[in-house]
């Protein structure tokens, strides 16, 4: 039986960020055929009424020295936090153009910024095995003295795996690697051994140290949408959920989100529901829209680098940002 199907299991409650020791813990032993043994995630204390903004500098089509200018920027306007992607080719535009590998960029930001939290939206669980993205994950949140936001999502770029030779099984497949990995790296964080049988990975007495900063492990965050697997997968693992689409869907997804945690045994508030919010345009419709998602309970808001460029960024964060207490 998939964990998705069984009992929710237990786990020790998250202390603050960043601080605090991790419970001893007897090495871990897991598969996928006996849920009482899946981990859950910790509980993260959730304040869906206080919203959050991040920014998305996606790093496609920028030089490094701009790259780093815009994260620095971010930092100093108050943005929370300060997203890339995880791809290898930019996603728009004609003909060939920079794009710096994600998880590199995260390291190398680390050192350049203070203060801000860093993350990328979302991490696609095809381009590494979870051991790897663990260590990964590991030294950028000691690099940042704790700031890494980790995403998970199933990955989605069909043409860019096929052009750069790595493999791009159909969604069911991709949705069990997903469900490996939010299993693996939470307990590959804890330090001690772990053996684990999965869909499709499998660790034969495995230890990562040093433990991460932040503990047990950085916030998780989920991407996706689809109700039969991926909103019963968020239930169980994430500690925050990120999708976005139209208000109605979203309001209808979160509270099928919220059901399925309680289901779970978990509450409900302790998962952080994101979006994403365009800045482009008019800007009180862009303020209308921020309202409309925190009164549906959405707490994080990954705000798009706008059309508009720089000065919106400014006009956002003056005249709309700061509305909301952020």
């Amino acid at each position: 039986m998939s964990p998705l199907g069984g009992r929710c299991g237990t786990w020790p409650a998250r202390e603050g960020r960043g601080s605090g020791a991790l419970r001893d813990a007897p090495p871990a032993v897991l598969s996928r055929s006996t849920p009482s043994e899946a981990p859950r995630p910790p509980v993260l204390a959730v304040d869906n009424a206080a919203m959050r903004f991040g920014i998305d500098i996606a790093q496609q089509r920028l030089e490094w020295d701009e790259l780093v200018r815009r994260f620095r920027l971010a930092e100093q306007l108050g943005f929370d936090g300060a997203w890339g992607f995880d791809h290898f080719q930019p996603l728009y535009g004609e003909g060939p153009g920079p794009c710096f590998e994600g998880m590199t960029t995260l390291a190398a930001l680390a050192s350049a910024t203070e203060r801000i939290r860093l993350g990328l939206l979302v991490t696609g669980v095809t381009y590494r095995h979870p051991s790897i993205l663990a260590a990964e994950a590991v030294t950028i949140d000691h690099a940042s003295h704790g700031r890494l936001e980790l995403s998970l999502g199933a990955a989605w770029f069909d043409e860019e795996h096929r052009r750069l030779g790595i493999e791009f099984p159909p969604i069911g497949e991709r949705i069990d690697r997903l469900e490996d990995a939010v299993q693996m790296i939470p307990q590959l964080m804890t330090g001690e051994e772990v053996s684990f049988e999965g869909h499709h990975y499998r660790l034969d007495a495995a230890r990562l140290r040093p433990l991460p900063v932040q503990r047990p492990h950085p916030p998780l965050w989920i991407g996706g949408r689809g109700e039969r697997r991926m909103l019963p997968l968020i239930a169980r693992h994430a500690d925050v959920w990120h999708a976005f689409g139209s208000l109605g869907d979203l309001r209808r997804l979160s509270a099928r989100l919220d059901a399925l945690a309680s289901d779970c045994g978990r509450d409900p508030a302790s998962i952080l529901h994101a979006s994403s919010l365009s800045l482009s345009g008019d800007l009180d419709e862009v303020r209308r829209n921020a309202e409309s998602l925190r009164d549906a309970g959405f707490g994080y808001l990954v705000c798009g680098w706008p059309t508009e460029g720089e000065e919106r960024v400014h006009e956002f964060v003056e005249h709309v940002m700061a509305e909301f207490g952020a």
